[in-house]
């Protein structure tokens, strides 16, 4: 049968136009028109974010540089945070595993997890330590402070 046609049951055939079904919820699936995308908001350019936007030297302000190096920083600042809290948990199993030999290699196991996010917070934190200085970088080049030697 064809879209919107009756069907041999009695009941009209949608397929997400924005009809109703029998229990009156709508049967969308996106836009207005139907289908499942390209309604308002799906994908657009309005999802980058403010340092995403900007990425010519020419147009980036002073301002924009410092906020920029304060997110970086704060961002080091987690990662940092979240480094020595997952290192403490795997201590604190590590010693749980110790103590509970029935259950050591549950702790075993959490510890090992535990080490994992440790490594990969701090290696956050790393990236983040270098993000912050590229940006500062960028600052005092932009500023005319800094010049480039190769040499």
């Amino acid at each position: 049968n064809k879209y919107g046609e009756k069907t041999s049951y009695g009941e009209k055939a949608s397929y997400g136009g924005g009809d109703d079904n029998k229990y009156g919820e709508k049967t969308s699936y996106g836009n207005e028109e139907g289908g499942y995308g390209g309604g308002v908001g799906a994908y657009s350019s309005e999802t980058t974010t403010k340092y995403e936007e900007n990425d010519d030297s020419e147009t980036k302000t002073s301002e924009d540089y410092k906020e920029e190096k304060k997110h970086h920083k704060h961002l080091e600042e987690l990662g940092g945070l979240g480094a020595v809290a997952a290192g403490a948990f795997a201590l604190h199993e590590k010693h749980k595993a110790e103590k509970d030999p029935e259950h050591a290699h549950k702790h075993k196991i959490e510890e090992e997890i535990a080490a994992v996010a440790a490594v990969g917070a701090g290696g956050f934190a790393f990236h983040e330590h270098h993000q912050k200085k590229e940006a500062k970088e960028e600052e005092e080049e932009a500023e005319g402070k800094k010049k480039h030697h190769f040499f």
